[in-house]
């Protein structure tokens, strides 16, 4: 089978400052990356829009409807001093939204075997009822809940290795028993959650932080020991990921020392893990990245992994 890779222009149309670090460029960087010809083998979809009412899978509905009448008809408002909504960011949501979720329904129907889903704005950080953090809805939580309502998973494991801890989906899976979210992360490091301590009512969160300059080896040895020790224990129907390229050592928003490959590895990692429970189904929906050379070599790792390589 093969893999997926799910994007839309969609994503150049979420307008943010000059000198945002959450820019369009990060999609330029990694469309470039991609046209590489050993990716020739990839299949190419463009991600539908996904209608407002699915977001309430992991927002309630007024948080829903606030944000949409919060859109600008013109330039930008900002929701705080980081996340921008523009004109169109709630299309580039949607679209993000929309591809994530049309990955699993491929990958649930055996047409192919995992997905990369490149979309912005980012999602992590969005909580249940609040946007921050660049994030606006949490794309890849809401494809948690999705897996469990349109195709019946029983179990999902959300893995987040981007460099900040997803407060956003510890918040919305806190006491849901049929998802296990973990993270490794930097810590401390914005938004200043994700402690060991940090649980969840189920004991379904698992945090695993790192310190500041922590390499790969470092990296490696705990996403084995706190992640995959507790995902094999899991067994997960689905496997999503969160997956964030900020712990890359050129990072400007993050002090965190990996390299391209330790993204790579997590990858293989996790392939092997979800053959053994998970028929191999895997979507990484794209988190952060801010260095354009360090996402554009991590994304390239990451999808070489993803296609077996």
């Amino acid at each position: 089978m093969t893999t997926l890779y799910v994007s839309h222009p969609a994503s150049f149309d979420h307008e943010v400052p000059e000198g945002h670090p959450e820019r369009p460029a990060r999609m330029r960087a990694i469309e470039r990356a991609l046209e590489d010809e050993r990716f020739a083998g990839l299949v190419r979809v463009a991600a539908p829009r996904a209608e407002i009412e699915v977001a309430t899978l992991a927002h309630p509905r007024e948080y829903v409807d606030a944000l949409v009448a919060a859109v600008p008809e013109h330039g930008m408002v900002g929701i705080d001093a980081d996340t921008i909504l523009s004109a169109g960011s709630l299309e580039a949501t949607l679209r993000a939204i929309g591809g994530a979720n049309h990955a699993l329904d491929s990958i649930m129907a055996g047409e192919c075997r995992n997905a990369f889903v490149a979309m912005r704005p980012p999602g992590h950080h969005a909580e249940r009822t609040r946007s921050m953090g660049f994030c606006l809805f949490n794309h890849a939580a809401i494809a948690a809940r999705y897996a469990r309502q349109k195709h019946g998973a029983e179990r999902v494991a959300l893995v987040d290795w981007d460099v900040h801890h997803g407060n956003g989906s510890q918040d919305i899976f806190w006491d849901d028993a049929s998802v296990l979210y973990c993270s490794t992360h930097q810590m401390p490091l914005y938004p200043g959650s994700g402690a060991a301590s940090e649980r969840g009512e189920k004991d379904t969160i698992v945090n695993v932080p790192l310190r500041p300059n922590d390499d790969g080896a470092v990296f490696r040895e705990a996403f084995e020991a706190g992640i995959l020790s507790r995902l094999e224990t899991f067994r997960p129907d689905v496997i999503v990921i969160s997956a964030g390229f900020d712990a890359h050592r050129l990072d400007p928003l993050a002090n965190l020392r990996l390299e391209a490959e330790d993204f790579g590895w997590a990858t293989r990692k996790l392939m092997d893990l979800a053959e053994r429970s998970a028929g191999g189904r895997i979507v990484s929906v794209l988190e952060g990245g801010y260095s354009l050379e360090g996402l554009a070599k991590s994304v390239s790792a990451h999808v070489d992994a993803l296609m077996g390589r």
